[in-house]
């Protein structure tokens, strides 16, 4: 028989899971909207060449690709890959569309992602990237404007006690030079030192010894970029070149969202970003009861010229919704349930009126479909439903022209005529608190 679950890494969404889910997403897209973002999509799928190059090698690794078909099929061949993430078809996009779009241009987008990754717990193949990105600006306006905005949809989420750890990628490109470190080994090195927040420092310097630096130098390199202040790290940058821009980019974003409470935004000289693309300010957001960062983003001036288009500065941020939301759903409260539930015990006209006049009111209203006349069956149904009230429309409410309504939170019966009984649900649900 064919398994029935849901392939490896997916999920089905049921309920008040997709209610969450369009609310989380519904708030940030208000946020961004606020901000002057506008909403860009591109196809769930690409051209396999416009990823190439373009990820790094762990990330291109996990590229979804999609075989030649029809007659090209038997060639094992891919052309096509799923969208991996969605600045890479961002910029493709404004490519694509460069003489329709207004520079510099800001663009929203909250859809999915897929990822050939091996499924875990946590870990997902499809999953949903918040995303945010301006092209055409080399400002450091731009990206403080990309800070100030993830903060808001953070804030919008309901996350508390979140930071921004910042730095930049010609700031680390001047420290590896004021350590001495020979550019062949930068990337491993600036590899090893972005493991400081899982792994211990002894670990990192062993690590750095393996990979060719002395041990002193390991030893000096991990205990500057891990000290509690910055000031060893700041003096090494002003002996380069390299390092006096990065640490002049580092500032001059601490400046523009100094505004931010107090501590949001901190250097933090040990944090780098994996992805090749990355050229100036990068960081990423850490929160108290939250797992690993939770958004994260950088300038990446160089990516429009290297999908063809322009030399175009751009910069970007994204906010990992489905980590805060895995937590949000864990801390959830009880599902919600039904407004209203409507027994049916006869006069079915009458009832398909009510449910009709209950939804004109706001009210998340359903009729009993079963097929059991039985009262204790119905009210079974509408607990299961964690209906607020339930409403009896039966031989003697009918002659009398009334509703039964029954709390389900009191337990308490009430009677209202026909006529009034969806005003009066309607009034108390507003005063709900």
């Amino acid at each position: 028989m064919a398994k029935v679950e849901p392939p490896s890494g997916t999920r089905d969404f049921v309920g008040d899971e997709v209610r969450r889910r369009k609310l989380a997403f519904d708030r940030v897209s208000t946020i961004f909207e606020h901000h002057g973002f506008q909403p860009l999509t591109t196809p769930v799928f690409e051209r396999l060449e416009v990823f190439a190059g373009k990820l790094g090698e762990e990330a291109s690794s996990l590229i979804f690709k999609i075989l030649k078909r029809g007659v090209h099929e038997a060639t094992g061949e891919a052309d096509l890959a799923l969208r991996y993430d969605h600045t890479v078809p961002a910029v493709r996009a404004v490519v694509t569309h460069g003489s329709r779009l207004s520079l510099p241009f800001k663009r929203y987008v909250i859809d999915n992602v897929w990822r050939a990754d091996r499924a875990a717990r946590g870990r997902f193949r499809e999953f949903v990237q918040c995303d945010i990105d301006i092209f055409g600006s080399a400002s450091p306006l731009a990206d403080a404007e990309i800070v100030w905005a993830i903060n808001s949809g953070l804030e919008a989420l309901g996350v508390k006690q979140f930071v921004f750890q910042l730095n930049s990628r010609l700031a680390l490109a001047g420290l590896l030079e004021a350590y001495g470190i020979p550019d062949e080994l930068g990337t491993r090195v600036l590899g090893s030192l972005d493991k400081l927040d899982k792994a211990a420092p002894e670990v990192v310097v062993a690590e750095l010894a393996e990979r060719g630096l002395t041990t002193t130098i390991a030893e000096s390199l991990v205990a500057d970029v891990i000290a509690p202040d910055s000031e060893r790290v700041r003096e090494q940058l002003g002996t380069t070149e390299r390092g006096r821009a990065g640490l002049a980019e580092v500032d001059r974003l601490l400046a523009l969202t100094e505004e931010l409470p107090a501590g949001r935004v901190r250097f933090t000289p040990r944090m780098v970003r994996g992805l090749d693309y990355y050229t100036g300010p990068i960081w990423e957001v850490s929160a108290a009861g939250y797992p690993g960062s939770i958004a994260s983003g950088g300038r990446y001036d160089e990516l429009v010229a290297k999908l063809g288009g322009p030399d175009m500065p751009a910069c970007g941020g994204s906010i990992g919704l489905e980590r805060i939301l895995a937590i949000q759903e864990a801390e959830a409260p009880t599902e919600q349930g039904l407004d209203v539930a409507l027994t049916v015990l006869g006069a079915e006209r009458e009832i398909v009126s009510l449910a009709g006049q209950l939804r004109a009111r706001g009210l998340r209203t359903a009729v009993y479909l079963g097929s059991s006349g039985k009262l204790a069956k119905q009210m079974k149904w509408a607990n299961e439903q964690r209906a607020r009230w339930v409403l009896l429309y039966g031989p003697d409410e009918q002659e009398r022209g009334t509703v039964t309504v029954r709390d389900m939170e009191s337990g308490e019966q009430s009677q209202v005529t026909f006529a009034d009984v969806a005003a009066n649900l309607a009034e108390g649900m507003a005063s709900k608190p």
